[in-house]
């Protein structure tokens, strides 16, 4: 049974009050229409939810992810490694390097590069950083393609995309740089400065063709002075001379690290009037071409954890999310046409041990709320919450809650798209009156306008660091059942 509670407006007085003249008494009647009383209602409905485990997302994020670290929660171990590509801007070739004849770094009057490094920058971390990793690097041989859609789970070595015979480095490091004096290493702590795992690739190295370099950054140059054209625009430096590198760590454990971009630089001298000076050109990995994550995970750890029926998870990278099941039809029932006002929704966090021991696992800042048929093109299409099929909450620490204040137009939404589809809909469409809870990060602009600054959400992309959270919910929940509160309006 639902509990119920009937608030009649107030539309009119019965009578005027004594001191009142007759002319002062219905002024309330000449601006009024009997149109516009209305009764208000409220009610309250359990809603149920459930743990689902997702065995792959989208792979597009601000941030790649580098490292493999041990999940308190469950003693499972999740790595992640990632593929990147180097942008190029249309028709930037002219500046790339300066002019052949001015190029001072020469071997047998043949133009070298003094020396080329892969940077991979690091935007922070969680884990411990003075812990040792082994970061194999791959040539990709095989470009892999724009205009698909790469999950967590994209495997670019079982898909063929690595140069067998190409390119392949190894790296030991922990992200925190002990050369690097204390005041330094305090700046970095303060965002201002960025560490950065630094791949030398100054050994010989052979291309495609069989020709032979004296390190990388002598093939790039003498592949641009011989084609320019390659270097036109990313689509043809990638086709024609890069196609990227992956980033895969091969031993080691204790950090994960969020990459917010990779540098390939090369190093030579030049010469201008009369002076030598050294020169330097950078290619970055950015969001214009392909940066794509994998993420493994222990798959049978992940499910087992989501058959806790106690409660439901969030838990990122890749793991799981909440299934959510509104109770449309109780909703609607006997307020057919009576206008849903509000429909507020609460998710208590509940507390673990590990929110006393460990501050690893960070429960989500955000989580998208959308329906579950279009979980994947959601992300697929780009798109950004529209408060009508899709919202965001925000996790407020002072409450220990996500919420969401109101989302009558999903209930109106969900309603009106099962009395449209006739009698079997519900068994053609299961999962019509279903959401998930997705944890995300937002991609935001802000623009200033007569002093006021006004901040847009330009894109949404999966959590993708390492989050954990226990909601209260589940088949077997022992808590305050979960519930969603309902405000109806009904004209009179």
């Amino acid at each position: 049974m639902t509990k119920k509670t009937l608030l009649t407006a107030i539309v009119l007085p019965l009578m005027a009050i004594c001191s009142c003249d007759e002319e002062t008494a219905n002024v309330g009647n000449s601006i009024s229409d009997s149109a516009d009383l209305f009764a208000i209602a409220t009610d309250s409905f359990q809603v149920s939810s459930r743990s689902l485990v997702v065995d792959s997302v989208i792979s597009r994020s601000e941030y790649s992810y580098l490292g493999r670290i041990k999940d308190p929660e469950t003693g499972s171990y999740i790595t992640s490694d990632y593929m990147s590509q180097f942008t190029l801007l249309e028709n930037e070739s002219n500046a790339i390097f300066p002019p052949k004849d001015s190029v001072a770094s020469l071997i047998d009057n043949e133009i070298v590069a003094d020396s080329c490094v892969l940077n991979v920058v690091v935007n922070k971390w969680q884990g411990d950083s003075l812990a040792a990793l082994k970061l194999s690097v791959f040539e990709i041989g095989n470009p892999v393609e724009e205009g698909k859609t790469y999950y967590t789970n994209f495997d670019p070595a079982a898909k063929g995309h690595i140069r067998e015979d190409g390119l392949h480095e190894n790296k030991i490091f922990s992200i925190v740089n002990l050369q690097l004096s204390d005041s330094l290493r305090k700046v970095q702590q303060s965002g201002s400065y960025y560490e950065y795992v630094s791949i030398p690739l100054n050994k010989e190295y052979t291309d495609k063709d069989g020709n032979t370099y004296n390190n990388y950054g002598t093939y790039l140059m003498r592949t641009y002075y011989a084609h320019p054209e390659y270097f036109k625009n990313s689509y043809n430096f990638i086709h024609k001379v890069c196609p990227g590198f992956y980033f895969k760590i091969t031993d080691g454990l204790g950090l994960m690290n969020e990459v917010s971009r990779t540098q390939l630089m090369i190093y030579f001298r030049g010469k201008e009037g009369g002076k030598t000076y050294v020169g330097s050109k950078t290619f970055n990995g950015t969001e214009e071409v392909l940066q794509t994550t994998r993420i493994t995970n222990d798959k049978k750890t992940v499910a087992r954890l989501a058959s806790d029926n106690s409660c439901t998870y969030l838990k990122t990278p890749a793991g799981i999310f909440t299934e959510v099941t509104l109770p449309i039809d109780d909703i609607k029932r006997n307020h057919e046409n009576d206008t849903i006002t509000s429909a507020k929704i609460v998710f208590n966090k509940m507390n673990t041990q590990n929110d006393l021991s460990n501050n690893l696992l960070q429960q989500p800042t955000q989580l998208l709320m959308v329906e579950k048929d279009s979980l994947y093109s959601f992300f697929e299409n780009l798109k950004v919450t529209d408060n009508k099929t899709s919202y965001l909450a925000t996790y407020s620490s002072t409450k220990n809650t996500y919420t969401y204040s109101n989302i009558s137009n999903l209930i109106n939404h969900l309603y009106k798209k099962k009395q449209a589809g006739g009698s079997n809909y519900t068994a053609t469409h299961p999962n019509w009156n279903k959401v998930v809870l997705v944890p995300v990060k937002t991609v935001t602009t802000s623009s200033t306008s007569y002093y006021q600054t006004t901040t847009t959400i330009t894109g949404i992309n999966n959590e993708m660091s390492l989050t954990s959270v226990r909601l209260v919910g589940g088949s077997e929940n022992a808590h305050t059942p979960l519930h969603i509160t309902v405000i109806y309006s009904r004209n009179q």
